[in-house]
Order: structure tokens, then sequence, then C-alpha cells
């Protein structure tokens, strides 16, 4: 068993590096979106379209997920690598062509990313003992938020600060863009020469007779899981989309700045994935799930419940939501793929599918505070944490 989880080592370091990556990109492709309205001079709809271009990539992700049963996980990653490579090549050119020759580059890595999600996910959840599956997720999802730290911070330095003469200028993404497919072309002809093992997808089972129904979709608890990562990412972006407006409400949006704030949420949750890694180790993800949804649900209660009373901590409680949002991802992903042996690909393309929540939820609940108010808005997610919780306790159980 020792030199099992030794031969599984290496190819973790490579996967965690590779969630590095897509953590960095999809922060610093939300984190362009201001700095692309004053270059392009875009209106409020047209700056949220690098958004729709990046999220409306993961509709690809069923047909991804069919690929990889084909040409398997290691050719998923080295295509992945390379769609990204090239799309970051091809802003080179797109940015002086304008706005939407930018979008197009951008929906290209946008499909390599998604490839190496769909890919990264179930390779990790595969290397190694099943009872720690969701331990290994939680250690390459904290990766991924550390890159979401310093993807910002990238961007301010490289991009925003290049503009000396005062107006944002589209071209300056040409060299840092350029930088990083440069990175992600080299990490392309490492991994290419790297042996890595090909994880069958009932390799868990270690010789088991264990019969697996005929398709991915027959797994109820896959279609479960699916859903419960859809209104997770609602509950991950819900609350920084709606900081600034809460804090506007608790009369304290004059005395703090809100986009620096939010690095405390975003703090919250790589603290705990970096936590979680050793706690999903001794208890089972679909406690700390539970846990989890439970604890967040009372945070943003307490939160409401005092109010402008006490303003400050109000704000604290909302923000340290993140803590509480930290593990949900690996262990819903983990618990939505168990079971499901040679059918783990196509499984993993369903769940990733559901990523297009962050673009769909936000909106909707946009949509109600306009025409309810703020409060009701964010109540919605009291609603994802239930569902959450139910996933957890009953749907995630095998059928």
């Amino acid at each position: 068993m020792e030199s099992k989880n030794s031969k599984f080592l290496f190819p973790l370091i490579v996967m965690a590096s590779l969630f590095f990556l897509f953590g960095f990109i999809t922060t610093m492709n939300n984190s362009l979106i201001n700095y692309l309205k004053d270059a392009f001079h875009l209106n409020e709809v047209e700056k949220q379209l690098p958004n729709t271009f990046f999220y409306g990539a993961y509709i690809l992700s069923i047909p991804v997920g069919y690929l990889l049963n084909r040409i398997g996980y290691k050719n998923g990653v080295l295509a992945g690598l390379a769609l990204v490579s090239a799309g970051f090549f091809l802003c080179i050119p797109g940015v002086g062509i304008g706005y939407y020759g930018f979008l197009s580059a951008v929906s290209v890595f946008a499909v390599g990313v998604v490839l190496l999600q769909v890919a990264a996910n179930p390779y990790v959840n595969a290397l190694g003992k099943p009872e720690t599956a969701a331990s290994r997720l939680t250690l390459t999802n904290a990766l991924n938020s550390l890159a979401t730290v310093i993807a910002p911070i990238f961007v301010s330095m490289l991009i925003v600060s290049a503009n000396t003469g005062g107006a944002s200028d589209p071209k300056a993404v040409q060299g840092p863009f350029a930088g990083i497919a440069i990175v992600t072309l080299l990490i392309l002809i490492i991994m290419f020469f790297l042996k890595l093992p090909e994880i069958k997808g009932d390799e868990a089972a270690e010789g088991s007779t264990k019969t697996f129904k005929s398709s991915a979709y027959k797994y109820t608890h896959m279609w479960l899981g699916s859903l419960a990562i859809f209104v997770y990412m609602g509950i991950e972006i819900g609350i920084p989309s709606f900081f600034a407006d809460y804090a506007d409400k608790l009369g304290l949006l004059q005395s703090i700045d809100p986009v620096n704030m939010l690095k405390y949420y975003w703090g919250g949750l790589m603290v705990g994935r970096i936590v979680g890694i050793f706690v999903l180790q001794r208890y089972k993800a679909s406690q700390i799930l539970s846990i989890c949804a439970v604890g967040g649900a009372i945070l943003l209660g307490s939160s409401f419940v005092i109010g402008s009373s006490a303003s400050t901590l109000a704000l604290w409680l909302f923000l340290g939501t993140g803590l509480m949002h930290s593990i949900m991802w690996p262990c819903i992903y983990n618990l939505s793929l168990e079971d499901l042996g040679p059918h783990t690909k196509v499984g993993s393309g369903v769940i990733a599918t559901s990523v297009i929540g962050a673009a769909i939820l936000p909106i909707l609940m946009g949509g109600i505070q306009k025409g309810i108010g703020l409060i009701v808005a964010i109540c919605c997610l009291f609603v994802y944490y239930a569902y959450i919780t139910f996933f957890a306790l009953k749907g995630s159980k095998i059928r």
C-alpha cells in the first residue's frame, strides 16, 4: 500500500499545479473586466461578456467527458494545455482586432480550461484511497484558492499599472498574456514527456467483481450532486456579488473599500481548504459538508439578525461564510462521483457543466433584488444551503 501511495505522489503534485493554473486563469479573466471596460469603452452589459464567453465553455463539459473516455486523462490534459497556450497567444493579435477578436481568443483558452478541469478532478479523485479522495481534492483546491489571491495582483501590477499615460490600453495585456502562453507551453512539453499512470475508472476497486450500471446517467446521486454544484456556485459567487450592496445597506460603504475587503472572503476559502486537507482524512465528506452548509446558513442568518445594530460585526459574519464554503466543492464533487467506476469521466463532464450556476444564479438574484429587495435576494442562499444539506445527508447515498 505504501508503494502505491508513493507511485501516486508525483502525479498528484502535477495535478495540483494544474489546479493552480486554471484557478489563476479564471480569476484573472474576471479581474480584467473593469480594465477592459475602460480600454474598449464598453457599456455595463458588454463588460460582462468575458465571463459569458469564459463560463459558456462549460456547456462543452459533457462531450469533453466522452472525449476523455476515448483519449484518457493524460491526453485530455495535454489537449487542454495546448488550447490554453494557443488561446493566450491568439489574444495578442486579438486585442489589435478589437474587443470581439479578444473575446474569440478567450473562448479558445476557456475550452482548454474546461478540458483541464474535467480531466484533473477525477484524476485527483482516483490517485489514492477512495476514503481520502475529498482530502486530496481539498489540497488541490487550496492551490486553486491561492491562485485566486495572486491573479488580481498580477493584473494590477503587470497590466493596470503599465498604463502610465492614464488611458487604459487594451494592448497592455499582450506582454503578460504572452508570458502565460509560454509558461503553459513549457508545462505542456514537460507533461508530454512525463510518465503518469493512466487511471481506470474502476481501478480503486482493486479487482473487485462489483458490477456497474450501463451509463453514468443512471446514477441518481450523480444528478443530485450536479445540482448541488450548480447551487454551490450561486453561494460562492453570491456573497462577493452582493457584498458591496449589503455593506451599503449597513451604512458602511463610505468607510470601507469593498473590493479590498473581499480578500478576507477569498482568504477564508483558502484557509478552510488548507484545514480541510487534514479534517477530511478523519471524517466523512458527507458529515463535513452538512456541517459547513448549516454553518454557512447560521453565519448569514446571524448577520441579518444583528444588522445595523452592530453593522461591522454583521459584515464580518457575512464575509466569514467563506470559511464554510471552502470545502463544499471537493466534498460535493467526491460524493457525486462515488461508485461510478468506468463512468467517472462522463460523470465528471456532467458535474462540470453545472459550473454555469455561477453565470445564472447571480443574475436571477439580481432580478429579485431589483424587483423585491436586497435581503430577499440574498435569502436565496438559504435555499442553496438547504439543498446542499439535503444532498450531504440523503442525496449523496448510492442507489
